[in-house]
């Protein structure tokens, strides 16, 4: 036992001043971490898979379809569950707002496609979506959740992820929820309207701001001229 420990005591050593395994060390590490490739400012990860479409027939569907318009990728935990169905049926009702401004919705959970084809036929009153045009990612590898940062790894499902997408297929806005919360469709329009503000008039949107309230240009005296007014 001594001379085990003794061996231990003496690799590490070797380790600690060999600056080749310690980086053989810190790969494996490395290795060891779900990588997230999706950061802000760059382009989103991309993906594809089956999916409900909108009008409810299976299909395909993948990030490069929505190129040229906005999307809001909407992650959730899973169908037949008690936050979920209101948040698909809240975001689902005001999907032509979001149209509106340029904007598609796009659900996703780890469950197949059929399981969200039979959930979509479910009244509301017991628990289904039925009602709703929203087409669901069916992320049965958990590829997708994982790319973007929010697959709970413990329980094989998403966090209440919420990403901003651009016409340029650039990642602008991210926001993740614990799986008890749900989020708010205002908000999540209001974001939209703001990012839409920003990129065709140059200008930046203060806290809080909605459409026809003053924006910034962003300067010193615009900015001194902003809290005067």
């Amino acid at each position: 036992m001594e001379q085990t420990a003794n061996d231990h005591a003496k690799r590490l050593l070797e380790l600690s001043v060999d600056s080749e395994a310690q980086k053989r060390l810190r790969a494996a590490a490395d290795d060891d971490v779900p990588k997230r490739s999706c950061i802000i400012g760059r382009p989103a990860p991309g993906f594809q898979a089956a999916a409900v479409l909108g009008d409810g027939t299976l299909g395909s569907v993948s990030l490069e379809d929505y190129c040229g318009r906005y999307l809001l990728l909407l992650f959730y935990p899973a169908d037949y569950t008690f936050v979920c169905p209101t948040e698909l049926a809240g975001f689902g009702d005001r999907a032509s707002e979001l149209a509106a401004l340029g904007c598609d919705l796009l659900a996703c959970s780890t469950d197949s496609q059929f399981v969200h084809h039979n959930w979509r036929l479910q009244p509301r009153h017991e628990g289904g979506v039925r009602g709703i045009a929203v087409p669901m990612l069916a992320d049965t590898t958990r590829a997708i959740s994982r790319s973007y940062g929010v697959l709970c790894e413990e329980a094989g499902v998403a966090f209440r992820g919420l990403f901003l997408i651009d016409r340029a297929q650039v990642l602008r806005v991210a926001i993740v929820n614990d799986l008890p919360v749900g989020r708010s469709v205002d908000e999540a329009l209001r974001l939209v309207q703001a990012l839409r503000h920003t990129d065709e008039h140059g200008e930046v949107c203060p806290a809080g701001w909605r459409p026809g309230a003053p924006a910034i240009v962003p300067s010193i005296a615009e900015l001194k001229r902003f809290f005067r007014e």
